[in-house]
């Protein structure tokens, strides 16, 4: 697998560009959008919180371990979210999906799915990846039926895993897809992209 570099990805009026500390404004802007920060099951930053936010995320890709994005709408040419891969493993041709969410409004949306899609692509076609994993709280439970309508397979659950913002301590579940499952998969979000939406 080749080391993930900064890179900018493009779909559907979405774009995932190389996070940087210019983001940060756009960031807490997009936080406002539904208070996500008082989510707890979520890592989103608080107010004023963001420079640490995006200053950790850097450290993490010059530690080789992440590689983060900012997520932005075309058509407004606002900053709506963020994601990133992380604990990337080339030697075991490894990397997870994660830290990933976005402004209220764009919730439920057409943008997770492309997001996602923009990410596993790049993943398993550019990058040569074996396996793209994803973990979230236990009682995430919205970023549970996200991360399985992706189509990806639950591994398990890692107890009394990661402390939570408020000092909780959480369980981890663990999701995964594999290089092989990927073509089926693929095929099955682009037609969710544009299938006719009920009303």
């Amino acid at each position: 697998m080749r080391k993930p570099e900064p890179c900018t990805l493009e779909s559907r009026g979405v774009r995932l560009e190389p996070l940087t500390l210019d983001h940060v404004a756009g960031l807490e802007a997009a936080a406002r959008d539904g208070e996500l920060w008082t989510l707890r099951v979520t890592s989103v930053p608080a107010p004023g919180e963001a420079p640490g936010y995006v200053a950790a995320a850097l450290k993490g890709y010059q530690d080789g371990h992440m590689l983060p994005f900012a997520v932005r709408d075309l058509a407004s040419g606002a900053v709506i979210g963020t994601t990133r891969y992380h604990d990337i493993v080339p030697a075991v041709e490894r990397l997870e999906i994660g830290y990933t969410w976005y402004a209220r409004r764009w919730q439920r949306s057409h943008v997770n799915t492309t997001c996602k899609l923009l990410l596993m692509s790049h993943a398993f076609d550019a990058l040569g990846a074996q396996l793209v994993g994803w973990r979230t709280d236990n009682f995430n439970f919205a970023s549970q039926r996200a991360i399985e309508r992706l189509g990806a397979k639950k591994d398990g659950v890692l107890r009394h895993h990661a402390l939570r913002r408020d000092g909780t301590v959480r369980d981890t579940v663990m999701y995964s897809l594999a290089a092989g499952e990927w073509p089926e998969v693929k095929s099955h979000l682009e037609y969710q992209l544009v299938r006719p939406r009920e009303a």
